[in-house]
């Protein structure tokens, strides 16, 4: 949910509101504005949104591994983790030959990807003109539209964070136990007492934070290369984009792994969270690439021109005129990414170790020991983490309305 969300509201915050009003104009009420104006016009973010969560099935390895994998179910990424140990010797042969079968899926559906959006110029809405945007009158629909919100968080957000919370602050857990005679927060001071579980915590945060913006950094430069590049140079670095995201994460961080150990160079990166931050980006830079992509469509190349005209270089267009008009696509890239970098860990399996630890490498070895009670205690530090980057992501302008 939160990648779908995320790209199509950014690219609606970039949405002009005069196409919506002049839809108004003519009678057409807040459903049909809706179904036939605002949603056709993000259907760059909803076409990129959907083949990227459609990957991303391939890349989910914690909650199979937590959920499926005591009732027998298995899927791709808990195969592979198998593989890696399968007749006590790692099965890099079969990861191979399970590999190359997930590239040939990805390469249909990122020329699919490309046919639909072969048009870019009808998605267009960010022109000359100045823009006021004003809310959406849902009239006597408000109440169901906040009922059916206040569900979907409630069962999908609410009760899952309570339940983790609730355990990370009692000492037992189970039937016929009171709530408030095993309240404690032991479980927190013996967090602070094993450093690694510290320096987990402390590594999380800057991978997501200061990565996720170096990160965003690197997309934003290949986005703006690729934004007015026609022609077979724009498709071939579709198909580049894409390709890491064609491995599981298990996979991309084994390659990973043989390029830093094989290439001399980078021999030195090894063991420190260079390593993993490189990893990362890259595995993940469709994500964040595709957030900004589809806000720069949106974007008419009129304004770029007007600026070369009264004599700007291309660097002062970028800096002045493209990056001010992308600026919720890029915050919303950063949000994403961090969000993705402090959860993440299956790509850093084998690049991680003493000293690179992070939350999730952590709570998977936990898990495998039964420690429950670390478990919720960083799974409630993961989520606090991640909620102090929504709150500054919303305090730097994510939101129109602030």
């Amino acid at each position: 949910m939160p990648h779908v969300y995320l790209y199509t509201s950014s690219a609606l915050r970039s949405l002009n509101p005069e196409v919506e009003e002049a839809a108004r104009t003519t009678g057409a009420n807040v459903w049909r504005v809706a179904l036939t104006v605002s949603l056709p016009l993000v259907l760059p973010a909803l076409v990129f949104s959907g083949v990227l969560v459609f990957f991303l099935g391939f890349e989910l390895f914690g909650l199979p591994l937590v959920l499926g994998d005591p009732a027998g179910l298995l899927v791709l990424t808990t195969y592979l983790y198998k593989l890696t140990n399968l007749l006590g010797t790692p099965s890099y042969h079969l990861m191979a030959v399970v590999a190359v079968a997930i590239v040939a899926v990805t390469l249909p559906l990122v020329y699919l990807q490309r046919h639909l959006l072969k048009v870019g110029q009808l998605y267009v809405t960010v022109r000359g003109k100045g823009m006021a945007a004003r809310p959406l009158p849902l009239g006597r629909y408000r109440w169901l539209a906040l009922a059916v919100v206040a569900l979907w968080l409630g069962v999908t957000v609410i009760v899952p964070l309570s339940g983790v919370a609730l355990r990370s602050v009692v000492s037992t857990w189970g039937e016929g136990v009171r709530i408030t005679d095993v309240l404690t927060l032991d479980h927190f001071a013996e967090m602070v007492e094993y450093p690694n579980l510290v320096r987990g915590i402390v590594n999380t945060l800057a991978i997501g934070t200061i990565g996720g913006a170096l990160a965003v950094v690197v997309y934003a430069a290949i986005a703006l290369i690729a934004h007015r590049w026609p022609g077979r140079g724009a498709m071939a670095i579709d198909y580049m984009v894409m390709m890491p995201r064609a491995l599981p994460g298990l996979l991309a961080g084994l390659a990973f792994l043989w390029l830093f150990l094989f290439i001399k160079p980078l021999a030195p990166f090894r063991s420190t969270l260079v390593s993993v931050w490189i990893a990362y980006t890259v595995v993940w830079l469709a994500y964040g690439l595709r957030l900004i992509s589809s806000t720069l469509l949106q974007v008419w190349p009129e304004l770029e021109e007007a600026a070369r005209t009264a004599g700007a270089r291309p660097s002062r267009v970028y800096r002045d005129v493209t990056l001010p008009l992308i600026r919720f696509g890029l915050i919303g890239s950063w949000l994403l990414i961090f969000m993705i970098f402090c959860r993440e860990y299956s790509t850093g399996v084998y690049l991680l170790g003493p000293g690179t630890e992070v939350i999730g490498s952590l709570i998977v070895s936990l898990w495998g020991t039964g420690g429950l009670d670390l478990i919720a205690a960083l799974s409630v530090v993961n989520v606090i983490l991640i909620g102090a980057g929504l709150a500054v992501a919303l305090r730097m302008g994510v939101r129109l309305h602030a």
